[in-house]
């Protein structure tokens, strides 16, 4: 009879549902899209209030994703926030899926760089302007229509854009109010006022690592929650 109950409980069990195995393996195979190229920066807070956090950069290879390089990262002084709702002027870091169409740096760019890298010079701007037909571009010089208090002057940025890349979110389309130059850049004094930075020597690491012909993307988010980076 003993027997018999075991036997009855075992085929109980095997017929009830199972819970879904959680998702393993590398960030980037858990993310519901990568961009569609071989290369991916991830840039990951604790939470949405959170001014640091990790970012790592990846490869492709042979249908697997491998870590190429990591380093701690800052974001937004007001922590990270919904790209697509975003706010001009929040001091907040966008959170999304985004491409990295071009580098730019007052110092060189490093030996090896394949990105276009636009050498910054004291024409140099990025209109924010949300009057301005350049609204969230570079412009050299800085027109008529987009006042220079509604512009960065990149020359004036020595530690922050020695080296940097434009991360395409509101690029494409620009979306007036929404937030202008938004990009990867070095380190400067504490937090940003919305890009990402990493130390200078990370920034030069990923010049070198990035290939266009791979398609880099950047992916912003958060560990858990609305913001969970593999949303995106």
């Amino acid at each position: 009879m003993r027997t018999v109950l075991v036997t009855g409980s075992l085929i109980v069990t095997a017929l009830l549902p199972q819970a879904p195995s959680p998702v393993s393996g590398p960030l980037p195979a858990r993310l519901a899209d990568t961009g569609g190229g071989s290369q991916l920066v991830t840039a990951v807070a604790p939470a949405p209030g959170s001014t640091t956090g990790r970012l790592t950069w990846w490869d492709l290879r042979a249908g697997h994703w491998y870590e190429a390089g990591s380093a701690p990262a800052r974001f937004g002084k007001n922590g990270l926030t919904e790209g697509s709702t975003r706010r001009q002027g929040t001091s907040t870091t966008p959170a999304g899926l985004y491409a990295l169409p071009y580098a730019f740096g007052i110092r060189r760019a490093p030996a090896g760089t394949q990105l276009d890298y636009r050498p910054v010079t004291e024409d140099s701007w990025w209109c924010q302007d949300n009057g301005s037909t350049a609204y969230n571009r570079w412009v050299e010089p800085l027109p008529a229509d987009c006042a220079p208090g509604e512009a960065e002057h990149l020359v004036t940025y020595g530690k922050q854009y020695a080296h940097a890349v434009l991360i395409s979110f509101n690029y494409d389309r620009p979306v007036r109010g929404r937030g202008a130059g938004i990009f990867l850049h070095a380190d400067g004094e504490g937090s940003t006022a919305g890009c990402v930075s990493v130390p200078e020597e990370a920034m030069r690491e990923i010049l070198r690592w990035a290939d266009p012909a791979r398609r880099p993307h950047i992916a912003i988010g958060t560990q858990s929650g609305e913001l969970d980076v593999t949303r995106y």
